[in-house]
């Protein structure tokens, strides 16, 4: 019976790996997580082409107009002025800023101008229309 009792001072030989399983089972669930929550912007019916490429890049800004008219840049509500600065401040600090314009099929062509016109008072020449691919 003594000789299962081991002295303090004694190592062990066996490799407990159920903590790096634990950790490897946190990172993967974390690294699903941050590459679903990645995608920026407001989803909206996107009108249909025949050919529709990616127009991502990095530093990338999204603009999204809703249905009702809703202005949004990346994921966060503004209005045209708001717009303008905030899209001002972005192209000092990268003059070749990418700029993607997401609207809603049924979005008011008003907005879309609008929209247009702050980029060209900007000197935004990189912009991108988003659209879906027509499926025939």
């Amino acid at each position: 019976m003594s000789a299962d009792i081991k002295d303090d001072n004694q190592p062990y030989d066996d490799i407990n790996i159920t903590p790096m399983l634990d950790l490897a089972y946190v990172l993967l669930v974390t690294f699903i997580i941050m590459t679903t929550a990645s995608v920026q912007g407001v989803k909206v019916n996107s009108p249909q082409t025949q050919a529709a490429s990616s127009l991502a890049k990095p530093q990338t800004r999204a603009v999204t107009i809703t249905a009702d008219g809703a202005v949004y840049l990346d994921a966060y509500p503004v209005s045209m002025d708001q717009l303008r600065d905030t899209l001002a401040q972005y192209k000092q600090a990268n003059p070749a800023l990418p700029v993607v314009l997401k609207a809603d099929a049924a979005a008011q062509y008003e907005k879309v101008m609008q929209v247009l016109e702050v980029a060209k008072q900007l000197d935004i020449t990189e912009i991108g229309l988003v659209t879906k691919r027509a499926v025939p």
